[in-house]
C-alpha cells in the first residue's frame, strides 16, 4: 500500500510539473505581452517581455541550441526599445545557428541604433534567404525606408512597393510609397498610393494632403 501512495504522490508531481512546463511558454508569453502593448498597457507588456526573457534564458540552459529562445529574446529585447542588446543577444544567436529569425531581428536592431548600413545588410540577407518568411513584408518596408533616407528613391519606390503588395493593410506603408513616387515625379502613382493610405485610414492628414497635391 505505501508503495502504491508513494508511486500516485510521484504520478502527481510529475503531472503538475509538466503542467507548470506548460504555463511556462515562452512564445505563448511574448505574445500576450504584445497584447498588452496593443493595449496601451506599456508596462505591463514591458514586464511580460522580461518574463518571457527569462523563460528563454532558462531553456537556453537546458539546450544552448535552441533557436526558439534566441529569436523570442530578440523580438523581446525590440520591442522594449533595448535595442543594443537585441543586437548584442542576435550575434551571440549567430554564433550557434544562423537562423533567418535572428538575421531579420538584427535588421531591425541596427535600423533602429541608425546604423543603416548594416540594418540593410542583413535585411537584404533575410529577403534572399528566406522570401516566405513570416516578416519578409516588414524586412521589404524596412529597405524602403532605409533607400528613402539614402534617397535612393527608385530603390525606395521597389521596396515600398513589394511590402505593400504583400502587406496592403498598412496605411503607413502606402503614404511612404506616395512620398518616393511624388520625389520622382510620378505623380498619377503617388495619388493612387495616398488614396490607398487615406482609404485605410480616413483621418490620415498627410496622406489627405498628398492626395490633394496629386490630384491634378
Amino acid at each position: 500500500m505505501k508503495r502504491s501512495a508513494v508511486s500516485l504522490m510521484l504520478a502527481l508531481v510529475c503531472l503538475l510539473a509538466a503542467q507548470a512546463q506548460e504555463k511556462e511558454d515562452a512564445l505563448k508569453i511574448y505574445r500576450y505581452g504584445r497584447d498588452l502593448e496593443a493595449a496601451g498597457r506599456v508596462a505591463d507588456a514591458k514586464s511580460t517581455y522580461s518574463r518571457a526573457i527569462e523563460v528563454c534564458r532558462t531553456d537556453l540552459e537546458a539546450n544552448p541550441k535552441n533557436m526558439d529562445a534566441y529569436s523570442i529574446i530578440g523580438w523581446s529585447l525590440l520591442r522594449m526599445g533595448n535595442y543594443q542588446e537585441a543586437v548584442d543577444a542576435s550575434l551571440e544567436a549567430m554564433k550557434v545557428i544562423p537562423d533567418y529569425r535572428v538575421i531579420e531581428t538584427l535588421g531591425e536592431g541596427y535600423f533602429y541604433l541608425e546604423n543603416y548600413r548594416e540594418s540593410l545588410k542583413y535585411m537584404e540577407r533575410y529577403i534572399d534567404g528566406a522570401p516566405r518568411g513570416e516578416r519578409i513584408s516588414t524586412a521589404y518596408f524596412f529597405v524602403g525606408e532605409i533607400y528613402r533616407m539614402s534617397k535612393k528613391y527608385n530603390h525606395a519606390d521597389i521596396a515600398y512597393t513589394t511590402a505593400c503588395h504583400l502587406e496592403p493593410a498598412i496605411s503607413l506603408w502606402w503614404f511612404r510609397l506616395g512620398t518616393v513616387r511624388e520625389s520622382l515625379g510620378d505623380k498619377k502613382g503617388a495619388f493612387a498610393a495616398y488614396q490607398s493610405a487615406l482609404k485605410l485610414r480616413p483621418d490620415y492628414k498627410d496622406a489627405s494632403e498628398g492626395v490633394a497635391r496629386t490630384r491634378a
